[in-house]
């Protein structure tokens, strides 16, 4: 067991959407939580990640950062997602272990597993064959800060973690149409049909692909679960266990924003994964289960979206942030 009272708990991308969850979660218990602005920290600078672990050293760190982003973002831009994920990890990582941090818990993607992987998906498919070829860079990035954590627990005995996340959806999530994954995408979709008195609206594909969704506040709740009490070589999957198709998230949705209109099938755009479902055995078997139902997380989420429908609009990994960053290094100690 992993006590939090007491400590000191750096989570790293708490601007995000499942950062600022996991900050929510972390402040109902007895732990002091730091974070750093983009301004404050650049996670992309090695020298100024290191200095900055140096000086805060944490109890804890929780892996929150990454640039994220739809099919489209993850097909338009796949250097920028390799690069800037591995770097982002790797600092972080490695800072933490300069800085003798023992605990550290890194989230990754359900993208991680191959394309064609057995349903549900197990822990022990990981890489076991080839990837969904329209975010193949996010996975393999991911993949690589598994393997980071495994090789430091295997090399200096760190208590390093990782968390698989299965689709997630909530407040904070990315509106922006061409880099949102598909909930926030429909529901800015419906809400402005409505809003405009159009007939229909447009989803990518078939409809048919299967996807299973979680709340991003049972998510946080799932990796505080983890960081406790879970201490393992493989990665644990965080989702709900449950899926359905993409055709009746969309009808869901219209439901939930009050849009009575028809949904047009646009069968030229690529449906990704036929499906993806996670199984969730390992950690329901640790005591722990997601409390949120998809209708009532949906309507949640969509009262969030209408209270901040101009910051929400906002992409916050839009095609104007992604240039390649310059990235300093230094020698190891």
């Amino acid at each position: 067991m992993f006590k939090l009272a007491g400590k000191t708990i750096y989570v790293a991308g708490h601007r995000g959407m499942v950062g600022s969850a996991i900050v929510r979660q972390l402040e109902k218990h007895d732990c002091t939580v730091i974070t750093a602005t983009r301004d404050e920290l650049d996670l992309l600078d090695q020298r100024a990640v290191f200095a900055w672990m140096e000086q805060r050293r944490p109890d804890a760190v929780v892996v929150a950062a990454a640039k994220v982003g739809g099919i489209m973002a993850n097909d338009t831009y796949p250097a920028d997602f390799l690069y800037q994920n591995l770097v982002i990890e790797t600092n972080l990582i490695e800072g933490a272990h300069r800085t003798g941090v023992d605990r550290l818990l890194f989230l990754g993607s359900s993208c991680i597993y191959p394309k064609f992987a057995e349903q549900p998906i197990q822990e022990s498919a990981l890489l076991t064959g080839p990837l969904e070829p329209t975010n193949e860079w996010y996975a393999i990035a991911k993949i690589a800060g598994i393997k980071l954590c495994q090789a430091y627990r295997k090399q200096y005995g760190r208590d390093y973690i990782s968390g698989m996340p299965t689709n997630l959806y909530g407040p904070g999530d990315n509106f922006d149409l061409e880099s949102s994954h598909v909930i926030p995408a429909l529901m800015r979709k419906a809400h402005e049909a409505k809003v405009s008195g159009a007939d229909t609206i447009t989803i990518w594909g078939t409809g048919t692909p299967r996807r299973e969704f979680l709340h991003v506040d049972d998510c946080a709740s799932a990796c505080v679960h983890l960081l406790q009490g879970y201490s393992g070589e493989e990665h644990v999957n965080i989702g709900s266990g449950e899926d359905l198709p993409i055709y009746d998230l969309a009808t869901l949705i219209c439901d939930v924003v009050g849009f009575e209109g028809t949904i047009v099938r646009d069968e030229t755009k690529p449906d990704g994964t036929p499906r993806k479902l996670m199984a969730a055995d390992r950690l329901k078997a640790m005591g722990w289960t997601p409390q949120i139902e998809i209708r009532d997380g949906l309507a949640t989420t969509y009262q969030w979206f209408l209270a901040n429908e101009d910051t929400a609009r906002e992409a916050s990994f839009s095609s104007e942030n992604l240039e390649r960053p310059r990235c300093r290094t230094i020698s190891p100690a």
